[in-house]
């Protein structure tokens, strides 16, 4: 899978879960429908899979058998990333031996490195491969962003850091990283919410957590965009806007294993504590949103 563009559409896996355990036949039947659903690539192991609150075990469990069941038909971008240096360097060295096609390297969450810290901190994880590496800069979460200088270090030293997942939620940081590295770095967009604005402006594709659910109309809504047909992608874009938004009412990922769930695409709309499940307000406010879909 080496050499294959991760572009498009790439799902942000969330991990089903039955009884307190990895639902390993509920994630190959999820990568199945996945597949039917013409999606670009997958990414287990992201925020949207619950990484922080997995074992170890568990999180390479997840990765192999997404690997598995994907046979080679689209890459498979492993969530590694860490804020302790040494388990995100341990991951990734795992998970290249797994069989990923790529890796996402979040930004360390609550250390707040400052931008020596974070080259050093992504230099360290390169080091551990030579698959592409994704990096991930979503601030609201990790309360640092990845500079575009920083990148653009990065990008000089390490020809395999050549994408990043953007989530801080500006249209400027996609201007910035193409007005810095052009088509030597490939954007995607890290919010169902801005694919198309951050698409017309240069990114590449989104890892999307609403293609967990409708990964055909995600897909046709990111094809819109790369073929510059900015009038139907902003038509499609504002009949899933409010999918968008409701997804994020309560903390992901349980507003879309709840609607996942209610689609009959996973067994159970289990999540790891400390996220619990779907509030009643929210229940309803999704559903009325479901049903208009």
């Amino acid at each position: 899978m080496k050499n294959r563009p991760l572009t498009g559409t790439i799902t942000a896996m969330v991990t089903p879960f039955s009884r307190g355990h990895v639902d390993t036949d509920g994630l190959k039947k999820l990568v199945k429908a996945q597949l039917r659903g013409g999606i670009d690539g997958l990414v287990p192991m992201g925020t949207t899979g619950e990484s922080p609150t997995v074992s170890h075990e568990e999180h390479m469990e997840v990765i192999s058998t997404v690997v598995e069941a994907v046979g080679g038909k689209v890459p498979v971008i492993a969530g590694a990333g860490s804020n302790s240096t040494r388990e995100a360097e341990a991951l990734t060295a795992r998970a290249h031996a797994a069989g990923a096609d790529a890796i996402l390297a979040v930004a360390p969450y609550y250390n707040k490195p400052n931008q020596t810290g974070l080259f050093e901190h992504f230099s360290r994880i390169a080091e551990q491969t030579d698959r592409p590496i994704v990096l991930y800069s979503i601030p609201s979460r990790c309360g640092i962003e990845i500079g575009v200088d920083t990148v653009v270090k990065l990008r000089s030293k390490y020809a395999h850091v050549s994408h990043i997942k953007e989530a801080g939620g500006s249209v400027d940081r996609v201007d910035q990283l193409k007005g810095a590295l052009g088509d030597d770095i490939i954007v995607l967009s890290g919010d169902d919410s801005l694919t198309v604005p951050f698409m017309s402006v240069g990114a590449e594709g989104v890892i999307s957590v609403a293609s967990n659910l409708l990964p055909r109309e995600v897909s046709r809504l990111v094809k819109a965009a790369a073929a510059n047909d900015f009038a139907k992608a902003a038509k499609m874009h504002r009949k899933l806007y409010p999918l968008f938004k409701a997804l994020f009412l309560e903390p992901n990922p349980v507003p879309v294993k709840f609607a996942m769930h209610q689609a009959g695409l996973i067994g159970s709309t289990e999540v790891r504590a400390p996220l619990c499940k779907l509030s009643a307000a929210g229940r309803k406010t999704l559903n009325t949103v479901l049903k208009t879909l």
